[in-house]
């Protein structure tokens, strides 16, 4: 097979505009889905919440500025094909380098310290950028970005559930995780719901699960079935657009799963502000 070589220089200025454009472009999925939270809203204060929701976007992106002021972790979900070579350096560092590059020239605010607990000083790069890299068959090189803000990922939850617990253990836990969250994560809300596999891998699961796209149910009748479930008992909860009250809470929810020990029902619950920013690259 012919290998695809891909300049290391190449990779910093893709990711460097990809941290522009994820956080000024609100993706088109998104702007509708909330249009559509507005038609279907009957709370005078949600539907004006969820009207400046929609300006916000349109002026961002018109003006060039962020959604929010908080640009978020820098979190990218990385496809590398077999046949892709990357010449002049590793691809981690490229990716690196251009969200400190791309942090930097877009004047997005810079939020990441160098130290957790003992010395909490501002990097000053927005790096280091988490970055889970995938091998996958092919020549192409896939990079998508998902800043992820503070407001939402701090509600975020996992658990380890009995198996026995079931689906209605699920439903219970998915349902108190977001309704305990009120209105810190800015709802309406995109909620990441991982099921499945290992402590890790469950909590990756719902991460990747905020990136399928609104319009898209999951492929499996079953779990397509329990995400309207879930999204039907929250938006009962009456929080509403920016915890306001309202009749829609979750723009949706989306499930990803894996195979997991006989022992074990884990499940993570990753929620994302109505802001559901990520952008994609193909090299």
């Amino acid at each position: 097979m012919a290998m695809k070589r891909i300049a290391y220089s190449a990779i910093v200025e893709k990711v460097r505009e990809l941290c522009v454009l994820a956080n000024t472009q609100l993706p088109p999925d998104v702007v509708v889905s909330l249009q559509a939270a507005l038609k279907k809203e009957v709370s005078e204060h949600a539907r004006v919440a969820l009207e400046q929701c929609i300006q916000n976007a349109a002026i961002a992106q018109n003006e060039q500025v962020p959604i929010c002021q908080d640009t978020g972790f820098a979190v990218y979900s990385v496809e590398m094909g077999t046949g892709v070579v990357v010449e002049g350096g590793l691809i981690t560092d490229a990716i690196q380098e251009g969200t400190g590059r791309g942090y930097r020239d877009g004047r997005l605010r810079q939020s990441i310290v160098a130290d957790p607990v003992f010395d909490r000083k501002n990097t000053g790069t927005n790096t280091p950028a988490v970055i889970h890299l995938e091998i996958v068959s092919g020549d192409s090189l896939k990079i998508t970005l998902a800043p992820k803000g503070a407001g939402s990922e701090n509600m975020s939850a996992l658990a380890f559930l009995k198996p026995s617990d079931g689906e209605q253990g699920i439903v219970d836990f998915v349902v108190k995780t977001v309704t305990n969250a009120g209105g810190n994560p800015c709802p309406p809300v995109i909620v990441g719901v991982g099921i499945g596999g290992t402590f890790e891998l469950c909590a990756l699961l719902a991460k990747k699960a905020l990136l399928r796209p609104m319009s898209v149910a999951h492929r499996d009748g079953r779990y397509a079935a329990l995400e309207q479930k879930l999204c039907a008992a929250i938006n009962a909860s009456g929080i509403g657009a920016q915890g306001l009250g309202g009749t829609v809470t979750a723009l949706a929810v989306h499930i990803e799963f894996f195979p997991c020990h006989i022992a074990s029902l884990p499940v993570a619950v990753n929620l994302n502000c109505h802001a559901a920013r990520h952008q994609s690259v193909v090299l």
